[in-house]
């Protein structure tokens, strides 16, 4: 992570990295946590806190409610802990809505946690959609917590491009045979969104590196 000049106070924008299972949200989060100044602040993901952590996991529907359930708090009060410092940006690895893409039903996920889809669309000012690659062409299992397989990463990554299909300010990044190439793409849109005086000493940043 770098420091950068700016000393004025920053308005923080809550931003949310997604995409199905394989779609290389995990490295992207590392190059951010790496390259961006220190004015960018990263969440962990609450579904790895969550099960991670031990919470039962399981194809029966009320099991998969109540994750779900947990995951929305866990992740409501992993963006309440970034409310404290001086960030321009805090990056969700994954947001509220995406419990919308592992909801078993029935009924509606927002309902049963008193909110609504509208109420949690409103908390992110804006998305990154990272599309995982086609069905044979690099997906993979190296993170031990992923037990999808190839076709069913697919089909949650199309539910959750339907969850976030109403945010006013989705960016979507399709897959890319140079997964590097995909990365940057990302990472431009990121620096995009950060205030003048941050987004210039990534401009050195980059400059150096070369």
């Amino acid at each position: 992570m770098n420091h950068c000049r700016c000393t004025a106070p920053h308005t923080p924008l809550r931003v949310v990295l997604t995409g199905g299972p394989g779609a290389g949200k995990t490295a992207v989060l590392e190059m951010i946590r790496r390259m961006m100044c220190h004015h960018v602040h990263v969440l962990p993901e609450s579904a790895g806190i969550v099960f991670g952590g031990g919470f039962p996991r399981g194809t029966e529907e009320e099991l998969r409610r109540a994750a779900q359930r947990a995951i929305f708090y866990v992740q409501r009060e992993l963006e309440a802990t970034a409310l404290p410092g001086d960030h321009a940006l805090v990056v969700c690895d994954r947001g509220t809505i995406d419990g919308l893409a592992y909801w078993p039903g029935p009924g509606d996920l927002f309902a049963s946690v008193a909110s609504s889809l509208a109420e949690q669309l409103a908390r992110y000012d804006a998305v990154i959609h990272l599309r995982p690659p086609p069905l044979g062409e690099g997906y993979n299992h190296v993170n031990p917590l992923r037990v999808e397989t190839a076709a069913e990463a697919a089909a949650i990554d199309a539910r959750i491009a339907l969850a976030w299909a109403e945010h006013p300010r989705r960016f979507e990044v399709p897959a890319a045979a140079d997964f590097l190439s995909k990365a940057m793409r990302a990472l431009a849109i990121v620096r995009d969104l950060l205030p003048i005086c941050c987004r210039s000493r990534e401009r050195d940043a980059s400059a150096a590196a070369r």
